[in-house]
């Protein structure tokens, strides 16, 4: 997935999206929709399916996001714009997208044992915006997520400014926000990214 050139770092994802690609993801986030009615009460697969496919550049995040271990689902509707809002639900941060520093920033300051690049630019490269705190928070009102791991959370400009970046995770059923140096990286955290389809 990724190709490291100096600092910069290139993010090689799926390629095209094929017909079969795309039939193949829509059955995969029809059946997850299906499994998980809690997450969105009151809202149809029919409907969202048409979203999608009015939106092929959408259903290419989504492809990113499946493959990179995320599990896409939609957690929220927006009826103002019609926009259902997908976000990666897979129980832990997903495993395609562990080991990077926060951003591009962070990557170049780094000076020894760079990882392969950030969690901002590769959620730049899928298509995909990392989750506020807020949204974080409102995610983990619809399950159990990042008991083992924790997920890179959008920072605010003061905090990066600083130096620092955010990440959440879930620990004695409470969920935490706290902050690390934004170069720092580790194997058990990636980020959870949102989209709006």
């Amino acid at each position: 997935m990724f190709k490291q050139s100096g600092c910069r770092v290139t993010y090689r994802l799926g390629g095209p999206m094929t017909p079969p690609k795309a039939e193949a993801l829509l059955q995969t986030l029809k059946t997850r929709f299906e499994a998980n009615m809690m997450r969105h009460p009151n809202l149809s697969w029919v409907e969202v399916e048409r979203r999608l496919k009015s939106h092929p550049g959408k259903l290419k995040a989504l492809f990113e996001m499946e493959q990179t271990g995320g599990e896409p689902d939609v957690i929220d509707h927006d009826a103002k714009t019609g926009e259902f809002i997908f976000c990666d639900c897979s129980p832990e941060s997903p495993k395609g997208r562990r080991s990077l520093c926060y951003d591009q920033a962070a990557l170049e300051a780094r000076k020894a044992n760079k990882p392969l690049g950030s969690a901002m630019g590769l959620a730049a490269a899928m298509g995909i915006e990392l989750l506020t705190e807020a949204q974080y928070r409102a995610l983990q009102q619809l399950g159990s997520f990042d008991t083992k791991t924790s997920s890179w959370l959008k920072t605010p400009e003061p905090i990066r400014k600083l130096g620092g970046a955010l990440f959440g995770d879930r620990r004695y059923d409470h969920v935490f926000v706290y902050h690390n140096g934004a170069e720092s990286y580790y194997a058990a955290r990636g980020f959870r990214g949102l989209l709006r389809v």
